[in-house]
């Protein structure tokens, strides 16, 4: 049997709630629900959701706030849903600990396509990382040890908290080393799609993987100036920095 799929809806409209719910559910979900940003933090901590929805606006605390309380406890993917189109609000919501986002209306086949292209990349259970740890061996580059099976990276001796789009993107600049990958290419690696399979790509997709970059380099303690880890190829994109002896 197939393990139960949860997901968590932070909704304070109540039409917009029940939208997602019944997308959700026919995604085949377990789907709970909450009207303010205190009770999603509450239900987020005790159900620990695979998926969770998360409305900007809400009454209470802002979805900038929760999303980052949210991300004490939980590796969930947080899709924010906004009725702001301003970039700021979006750089925002990525930087609090979004995944992803969708602009309201949106349409309820897109909202299902991005959950279901997060669903395929992995996650590692707490009981599954001790197995994985024994089979999968470590790939280490200049002091940062990281490990696909059990979805770790260990920077001197201390485990980096990373939401895992950003675990997603460190590992793909690790697996092909200083060969460039453009945003587009990453963008298309978070859907789970071959960099060369020629997917539209939008500008506010590749912001995001900016953003994601940013975040990632600000936990790796990274510098754009002298990067250890990740090198930005201004006007093209992202490679893995050379390896030091040091």
């Amino acid at each position: 049997m197939s393990e139960v799929r949860v997901g968590l809806v932070i909704e304070d409209d109540q039409d917009i709630r029940e939208l997602v719910r019944v997308v959700l559910s026919q995604a085949g979900f377990d789907v709970h629900v909450a009207s303010t940003g205190s009770a999603g933090v509450t239900s987020a901590r005790e159900l620990n959701p695979d998926v969770i929805t998360l409305d900007l606006g809400l009454p209470d605390i802002d979805g900038f706030e929760v999303a980052r309380q949210i991300r004490k406890s939980s590796d969930a993917y947080i899709i924010m849903l906004t009725a702001r189109a301003e970039e700021l609000d979006t750089l925002m919501g990525l930087e609090a600990g979004g995944d992803d986002y969708l602009t309201k209306p949106f349409r309820p086949r897109e909202l299902r396509a991005r959950v279901e292209a997060m669903m395929r990349r992995p996650r590692a259970s707490s009981e599954s990382r001790s197995v994985a740890e024994e089979v999968d061996p470590e790939v280490s580059h200049n002091g940062l040890a990281v490990s696909a099976g059990s979805r770790t990276a260990v920077l001197n001796g201390t485990e980096l908290k990373l939401t895992r789009t950003e675990f997603d993107l460190l590992l793909a600049l690790l697996e092909t080393g200083r060969i460039v990958r453009t945003k587009a290419d990453l963008a298309r690696r978070l859907r789970n799609e071959p960099y060369d399979v020629g997917s539209y790509v939008s500008d506010a997709d590749e912001r995001a993987v900016e953003v994601h970059m940013g975040n990632l380099r600000k936990k790796l303690g990274d510098s754009i100036q002298a990067p250890r880890w990740l090198e930005t190829v201004r006007g093209v994109g992202y490679r893995l920095a050379p390896g030091s002896s040091n």
